[in-house]
């Protein structure tokens, strides 16, 4: 957990269920997981092999798409097939079921040649928001994007190594967006404007322990606590959005764990790559 004082915890502790490996596929990086409710699917990325995964838990069927470079994250676009995703330099679409590659929307890294996208997740809004990363996982040269329905994109921060989440959650104090700063071992707290997307109020909310591992991806639950996976910590642990208090902890047999996100007919059960 974090170097601060313990406070005591306003949300309720989640049960904890039963850990089972549904596809082992060893990827070299597992990521950007997303369960299509209209599809009642997940699909989730393999970055470094740039392989998109599609699977069906009622049928077990089984996709693989193949692409020309790195995918690291995707949604699932609301008045249009396919989905949205984050390849190397930015932003593109993707149809699931037409045979071709991705077609880049927006890039908004030209000038920066040794960054690429990683992790990104839509809001409740329709807004697209992914951060890039140095390739090295080195220097501060990454950045959060937010990518809008309309087509604007705007950058909203700026110098982290490695970005990971973000996610969101609704409290007493409004809605704040958190979002993961994987090298310095901090996750960052933001006020936002749900109306316009605006981010105010940047905080630390949480500085992992070495213990910990670094934190990576994660997801909200319908209570508003975050889910957050722990690489190097082979963990994914619930929290209290507002005190930041553990709630509870899935235990896993890996040491890298990478993403979280829920998913399945009742959205109850939580994916974890």
């Amino acid at each position: 957990m974090s170097t601060a004082a313990p406070q005591a915890a306003a949300f309720p502790v989640p049960t904890i269920g039963t850990v089972r490996c549904v596809q082992a596929l060893e990827s070299e990086l597992g990521e950007g997981l997303m369960w299509s409710v209209r599809e009642q699917a997940l699909y989730w990325v393999d970055i470094l092999a740039r392989h998109l995964h599609r699977w069906d838990p009622a049928s077990d069927a089984y996709q693989r798409w193949t692409f020309a470079e790195e995918i690291s994250a995707l949604a699932e676009r609301a008045h249009a097939p396919g989905l949205i995703v984050t390849l190397r330099r930015g932003f593109a679409l993707f149809d699931p079921a037409a045979d071709e590659q991705p077609r880049y929307v927006h890039q908004p890294e030209m000038e920066r040649a040794g960054n690429r996208f990683n992790d990104g997740k839509c809001d409740a809004q329709g807004r697209f928001w992914a951060g890039s990363m140095d390739f090295a996982c080195e220097a501060p040269t990454g950045a959060l994007y937010r990518y809008d329905p309309d087509g604007r994109c705007t950058r909203h921060d700026d110098g982290f190594a490695v970005t990971n989440g973000p996610t969101w959650s609704g409290t007493g104090q409004g809605l704040a967006m958190y979002f993961n700063d994987t090298v310095q071992g901090c996750t960052y707290r933001y006020d936002t404007d749900p109306a316009t997307g605006t981010l105010t109020n940047k905080m630390l909310w949480m500085r992992w322990l070495p213990e910990d591992g670094v934190p990576d991806g994660m997801t909200t639950d319908a209570e508003g606590r975050l889910w957050i996976a722990h690489w190097g910590g082979s963990c994914v642990t619930c929290h209290d959005p507002v005190t930041g208090a553990e709630l509870g902890r899935v235990a896993l047999p890996v040491s890298q764990v990478t993403n979280c996100a829920f998913g399945g007919a009742d959205l109850r059960t939580l994916f974890i790559t």
